[in-house]
């Protein structure tokens, strides 16, 4: 009895973190092919996840905000192109389409950089470098507020 409460408590825990926290596509294309499909708005972001500090920064107190994955869980879908200097993190296609995504939107090579699209991949806004205003006004210029 004692061991069936405990796996049970143990799953609530695993789906209870999982609800909070938003899902970062793996796909740049499954990305704007759900944005399209879902008709949300969807975020790019260009980071260094092991050697940026405002990219680490930046998902620490806006992306991982309990008031950003609530609103983003709601109305974005989300892709990170990430470019960290640890060999092994990304796959070689991974390494390629976020190649790809800088040429095309960051080839000044800004990090953080962050993204805006329409559902149908119009560009709506775009960010440059760490976001310091706070997670709610960063949501209301989501919004276009």
């Amino acid at each position: 009895m004692k061991k069936a409460i405990l796996i049970s408590l143990i799953s609530l825990f695993f789906v209870a973190n999982h609800v909070q926290s938003q899902q970062w596509q793996p796909s740049w294309n499954a990305a704007k092919q759900l944005a399209k499909t879902e008709n949300k708005k969807l975020l790019l972001s260009f980071s260094g996840s092991d050697w940026c500090l405002p990219c680490m920064r930046m998902r620490k107190f806006v992306f991982s905000s309990d008031d950003f994955v609530k609103y983003a869980n709601q109305h974005l879908i989300l892709y990170n192109a990430d470019f960290p200097r640890k060999k092994g993190t990304l796959t070689k296609e991974q390494i390629a389409v976020n190649g790809s995504l800088a040429d095309k939107y960051n080839s000044e090579g800004h990090f953080p950089f962050t993204i805006l699209f329409d559902p149908n991949g119009k560009i709506i806004k775009e960010w440059n470098g760490l976001y310091t205003n706070g997670v709610v006004n960063f949501i209301q210029e989501i919004n276009g507020e």
